[in-house]
């Protein structure tokens, strides 16, 4: 059994299929049901990012991150936003 779910929706929308053309039949139909019971309820289907979040790693990882940033003359806040860019523009 194959399991697909939609990311970056306000709620659930997961489908399942024993095969792939089935999973993208079964994928339609969910997002076509979500987004029509969004539009009666008046939500809006996509998920709200707030553009904060907290971030934990390692003491060592920290560190490292934060010495990069000095280097590159920025807060470490900085750094890590436009790393975090820089990773997901090649998606």
């Amino acid at each position: 059994m194959f399991r697909g779910e939609f990311v970056g929706l306000n709620g659930g929308a997961d489908f399942y299929a024993s095969d792939v053309p089935g999973l993208v039949r079964e994928g339609k139909a969910s997002l076509k049901v979500f987004l029509d019971i969004c539009e009666e309820r008046g939500i809006e289907p996509r998920k709200h990012f707030s553009g904060k979040f907290n971030l934990r790693v390692s003491a060592k990882v920290h560190e490292a991150a934060s010495i990069a940033a000095a280097a590159e003359g920025e807060s470490l806040n900085q750094w890590i936003a436009k790393t975090i860019e820089e990773a997901v523009s090649t998606h």
